[in-house]
């Protein structure tokens, strides 16, 4: 049976990757893994190792602590996990190189939010 705290650290790991803007094939690549082994790290089905999860910090560089966040008695000042939606404009938005450009999509993304909260 799949433990609730494998989930949680497979749903983190798929976050920070989808926000890194990798594939689970890359992830793979950079593991030596499989990317039916990344796949099943992210449905919780494996359980990652704690040599692995550091090898995960360090690729996408966060703390080995993110994995964890959101946990009840988590040491990690964090909101908690995020939707697949949000990740994702959270990479294409990490990408744009043009700092004018981000500026101005950030004004009106938190004027949206503020008209809509």
């Amino acid at each position: 049976m799949t433990h609730p705290v494998d989930i949680h650290v497979g749903r983190r790991m798929k976050e920070m990757r989808v926000i890194r803007g990798f594939t689970q094939a890359q992830v793979a690549d950079n593991l030596q893994l499989s990317f039916q082994q990344i796949q099943k790290y992210e449905l919780g089905r494996n359980r990652i190792s704690a040599s692995r999860l550091y090898e995960l910090a360090m690729l996408f560089e966060v703390s080995p602590a993110y994995f964890f966040g959101g946990l009840q008695g988590a040491e990690e000042n964090d909101s908690g996990a995020i939707d697949l939606e949000t990740a994702r404009v959270m990479s294409d938005l990490s990408r744009i190189k043009n700092e004018r450009v981000k500026t101005q999509l950030n004004t009106f993304i938190h004027e949206l939010a503020r008209q809509n909260a």
